[in-house]
């Protein structure tokens, strides 16, 4: 590990606004907090809102200065990136933005039944090989159900025709109630101006993206507390570009 990454973690030690429970340890470590982020971090009774893989913590970062009065955590494992978002909060003076460091596969570990109210999943890896690793698959809306309310949102942005589509055939599937999508976000006719607010929000690579001619595509769906959820059983064409960091990595067409 280089001695830039070696300076942030140790600096993020002193973060307050930063929480780290890496999976390698979470199971010896309780997560005392869990069920308590209202009185014992937020002082408030504001919505918490999570983005989940949050990277360098741009989107939770300005999220948090659009809505000044709700609660807002950013949560990733990579902790040398979280630092940029972490002291960009601190710096900003933002006490409504926190940041969780662990592995997303034991989320239902920091958060109580009915503690969050969003979850925000920007540019996440389509995972196209491993559909129990998508983070819009059921094995995941299974965990969220643990502490997100009853028809909680979920917010799907993404550069990934293959994560896209496939989000979008496991709402289908299990006939979750859409409150918006679309293929196009910046070329969309008819956006209402507070789902333009939020959508203003552009992240580094993001913006790269745009440049390359890539479109940005959106969904926002509930996801209710009771019923079993089926993973959809169709083929989907592979995304067949190179985005930041990923490749098809298959010589296959499609994947599920």
């Amino acid at each position: 590990m280089g001695k830039g990454k070696l300076a942030k973690f140790a600096e993020m030690e002193t973060f307050k606004n930063v929480f780290q429970y890496p999976f390698s340890v979470v199971d010896n470590v309780p997560f005392e907090m869990k069920g308590h982020w209202h009185e014992e971090y937020f002082h408030n009774d504001n919505p918490i809102v999570l983005e989940l893989g949050c990277g360098k913590g741009e989107y939770t970062v300005e999220l948090g200065k659009l809505y000044p009065n709700v609660n807002f955590i950013g949560v990733d494992i990579k902790g040398a990136r979280m630092w940029t978002g972490a002291k960009q909060a601190l710096e900003a003076g933002l006490e409504n933005v926190a940041f969780l460091r662990t592995n997303i596969e034991i989320i239902d570990r920091f958060f109580a039944e009915n503690e969050v109210q969003e979850i925000w999943l920007t540019f996440s890896d389509p995972q196209m090989k491993n559909a129990r690793k998508r983070l819009t698959s059921t094995f995941f809306m299974n965990r969220y159900r643990h502490f997100l309310v009853n028809n909680g949102i979920i917010h799907l942005k993404t550069d990934s025709n293959f994560l896209y589509t496939y989000t979008d055939y496991m709402v289908k599937k299990n006939s979750l109630p859409v409150i918006f999508q679309t293929q196009d976000l910046y070329h969309t006719v008819g956006i209402d101006e507070e789902t333009k607010k939020i959508l203003s929000i552009q992240t580094y690579y993001e913006s790269m993206w745009i440049e390359r001619g890539l479109n940005i595509k959106y969904l926002k769906f509930n996801l209710p507390a009771e019923g079993e959820l089926h993973e959809p059983e169709v083929d989907i064409p592979l995304d067949e570009y190179r985005s930041y960091h990923r490749s098809k990595r298959s010589s296959k067409d499609t994947g599920r």
